[in-house]
């Protein structure tokens, strides 16, 4: 965990939150390759669920919402923790995940400290709209989630898009959650960014609904984002786990460094969120039939992704350090560090590089790169020996190095290097984006 904060820092995947102050705990900063892995994520997300589906269309709902929707979803009476603080040290723990002889004993697992009694803490930010911030009719919230505004939207997607049950709205956007302790990198944050898809089905077709998705999504994760099958499991709610709005639920779970823990839920929420919805705001919410004519509020199957957590794990999945040659002496030679990013979402796809910068290598280089710009994103570097900038590629997930050398200038062939096997071919500098996509369909990650 240590060895990849510093790589993520050291190249500009991930850096803390407002740093030169100190950093904000709960907080961290996307650089110039993780905005571009989060966004190469985002759309393959994205891609497998609203361009793969027709009958599942896009959402992009307000942050702000009116504040009775948090009343009708439960967040205000249920979405909270229970925490208890060290009256010495003055840390703050959430109760349910430690030892549960500290809470019997009201003793500190930091210092030993007394520990207060555990109280529920609310997990939403709440902040004020318009001049006067004390007034109650002011009081507004960052959402928790973005189910919610899937669901007040539910009537008129159905009106304006005329799709028919089962049908899914997908969304992606920022929540926010006031969580008692932030921790893991980027795993639990304050600010974060989900995706979801909320299905709505026939009642009584909900359980079926349900195994189909757990296999699509886990499918997902193997073929999409490259993440190897023995790093993934799933988890399925007991009753004493089971949120209040749901019939069944499991998680996708992956092992993290830290122990197994939630990268995905999927949840029967049955038909709680329009029934409440419909109770609190008096608009009727059902669903008719256009064959039958038969009118009823649809159950959900949610498929509920952090876009965060996806990082996370496909920083971690993809991190190895390789010892490529032994001394004689038994101490390790040449080794490197290299990130296998499936070629759907690495942040930069090729690196080209002249041999040398003389003879005009670098001329023709550069108009490649130029070239290659209008499909992928790839970076010119003509900087060190030509082992260096492999490394280099090879430690940010580059898929492909493009050398240019003597060659090229007689018969227009580049030299083209795979990242995860090191092994190289000669192909036309005219055919490089049909064998690179050709690479990209055909491509799996060896474990």
């Amino acid at each position: 965990m240590d060895k990849l904060i510093s790589l993520c820092k050291r190249r500009g995947f991930i850096y803390q939150g407002s740093e030169i102050y100190g950093g904000l705990n709960g907080t961290w900063d996307y650089g110039p390759l993780g905005v571009e892995l989060k966004r190469n994520i985002q759309q393959a997300w994205w891609k497998s669920m609203v361009g793969s589906h027709a009958n599942i269309v896009g959402l992009d709902a307000a942050i702000l919402m009116h504040p009775t929707v948090w009343k009708a979803s439960g967040h205000v009476d249920n979405f909270s923790d229970p925490m208890v603080d060290c009256k010495a040290c003055k840390q703050r723990f959430r109760a349910d995940k430690i030892d549960p002889s500290a809470i019997a004993n009201k003793k500190c697992p930091n210092c030993e400290g007394e520990l207060t009694d555990p109280r529920q803490f609310n997990l939403m930010f709440k902040t004020h709209m318009g001049p006067v911030a004390d007034a109650d009719d002011s009081a507004v919230y960052l959402r928790p989630e973005t189910a919610q505004g899937i669901f007040v939207n539910f009537k008129n997607v159905v009106d304006t898009t005329r799709q028919s049950v089962p049908f899914g709205i997908a969304q992606v956007g920022k929540a926010f959650r006031n969580e008692i302790t932030t921790k893991n990198f980027i795993f639990r944050t304050a600010e974060f960014e989900q995706m979801e898809m909320q299905y709505f089905v026939k009642p009584g077709t909900d359980l079926a609904e349900l195994e189909a998705w757990k296999t699509k999504r886990l499918n997902y994760y193997h073929q999409n984002l490259g993440i190897l099958p023995e790093n993934l499991r799933f988890h399925q709610h007991g009753k004493d786990e089971l949120a209040h709005y749901a019939v069944d639920a499991y998680d996708i779970e992956y092992h993290y460094p830290f122990g197994w823990e939630e990268l995905e839920g999927l949840h029967d929420r049955s038909d709680f969120d329009l029934r409440q919805h419909q109770e609190f705001s008096g608009k009727k919410l059902h669903y008719q039939d256009p064959i039958t004519n038969e009118k009823y509020l649809p159950y959900v199957i949610e498929t509920s992704a952090g876009l965060t957590r996806s990082v996370l794990i496909t920083l971690m999945d993809a991190y190895e350090e390789q010892t490529l040659t032994m001394n004689e002496d038994g101490t390790i030679g040449d080794h490197r560090v290299v990130m296998h990013f499936h070629p759907n979402i690495a942040p930069i796809m090729a690196g080209i590089f002249p041999l040398m910068k003389k003879e005009g290598l670098d001329t023709i280089a550069q108009e490649l790169t130029q070239e290659l710009r209008d499909v992928f994103n790839v970076e010119y570097d003509a900087s060190g020996a030509i082992g260096r900038r492999y490394r280099r590629m090879d430690e940010i997930g580059t898929p492909y190095c493009i050398t240019v050398d003597h060659q090229t200038k007689e018969d227009n062939t580049v030299t083209l290097r795979f990242r995860d096997s090191m092994e190289q071919v000669r192909i036309s500098k005219n055919d490089l984006v049909h064998h690179i996509l050709k690479f990209n369909r055909e491509y799996q990650r060896k474990p």
